[in-house]
């Protein structure tokens, strides 16, 4: 395939080339944070103190700037007095990527160094339970009206100009309001993460619904069927692969959300590890938690989308996505007996 097939416009890829491009996706960060971490004359502007030397307020394993280093070794030298010794190294909030995989592997395997403090498994399953809640209590408000905004123009005139409304209204403005009436526990996380998508979701899945074909909806009518069976028997059939997309992406927004509303209430989540993780300055393990979100949501998002296969496998925009096709691969090299992965 010739060089300009890569860049031709809306042209499609072969599927090695978007697995190497999904691969590289990953891989060109990786790079580049393992250059700034590694490679010192790319970007170190700390020295560690390996050795105070003369210099009365430093201390072994303290960070300095390097300027800083550089007029008290200059000054010692001119003085005559035991100069300072250092290795150039990054700010402390940026950990090199080895000390995050470390973080990450003994952050399940090694208790927290304070004792009231949960584990990252147990804040971090405490979030996903956060996450369902919300997500489901908006899902059984907002797909049933977003369907029948859709369906029905006086209902779509009636709720959409408000929901347009205040779905510019920030959800964590509401957090003083949501302690106020639902207290300090997860209550005000789940108000306010169902504040951030349920309007959002009434609008694009009312959006969704109206692009069914019009025809159907007029056959069916022509037949005599029910309000009640045009919705359930038509319409909801028709749309069901796009709803379900739609709830995929919606889902992405709630973890979006959770962020801030962690934020607000007592102390469990996620958030509440990241943050006590950085006071502490354990930035090591606050980069696990965050990339331990990231898996878990792609994780999330991956099945989501191969169940959407096997559920309309009759839509072809449920296509495979890049990671997928190499976790695909993967599969079949680590389980070659496993005839299934084959069909992947």
């Amino acid at each position: 395939m010739s060089k300009a097939r890569w860049f031709s416009v809306r042209a499609g890829l072969s599927q090695r080339r978007r697995m190497i491009l999904g691969v590289f996706s990953f891989l060109l960060p990786l790079l580049i944070w393992s250059a700034v971490s590694y490679v010192p004359f790319v970007w170190h502007p700390k020295v560690l103190i390996t050795n105070p030397g003369d210099v009365d307020y430093m201390q072994v394993d303290m960070y300095v700037d390097k300027a800083m280093f550089a007029d008290e070794l200059k000054n010692m030298r001119a003085e005559g007095k035991a100069v300072p010794e250092g290795i150039p190294v990054n700010p402390v909030y940026l950990p090199a990527p080895d000390q995050v995989a470390k973080a990450f592997y003994t952050a399940f395997t090694t208790a927290p160094e304070q004792k009231d403090m949960p584990w990252l498994h147990e804040s971090l399953w405490h979030s996903v339970k956060i996450i369902f809640w919300s997500f489901l209590l908006s899902s059984l408000i907002g797909v049933p009206l977003g369907i029948v905004c859709g369906a029905y123009g006086p209902i779509s005139r009636l709720v959409e100009p408000f929901v347009e409304f205040f779905r510019y209204l920030p959800a964590p403005a509401f957090g003083a309001l949501a302690v106020a009436i639902l207290g300090i526990y997860d209550g005000p996380k789940i108000a306010i993460i169902v504040i951030g998508t349920l309007f959002q979701q009434i609008l694009i899945i009312a959006n969704t619904t109206r692009k069914i074909d019009f025809t159907l909806l007029e056959a069916a009518m022509t037949l005599g069927t029910t309000p009640f069976k045009l919705i359930t028997k038509v319409v909801i059939p028709g749309v069901l692969p796009d709803l379900y997309r739609d709830q995929r992406i919606l889902l992405g927004w709630a973890w979006t959300y959770l962020i801030v509303a962690e934020l607000i209430g007592t102390s469990s989540g996620i958030t509440w590890f990241i943050t006590q993780q950085a006071r502490y300055q354990h930035f090591d393990n606050v980069y696990a938690a965050i990339m331990m979100i990231g898996i878990l949501g792609l994780g999330v998002d991956l099945l989501l989308a191969r169940l959407g296969r096997k559920l309309f496998p009759w839509d072809q925009s449920q296509s495979k996505l890049g990671v997928d096709l190499l976790l695909a691969r993967l599969g079949r090299k680590l389980f070659p007996w496993d005839q299934s992965q084959s069909k992947n």
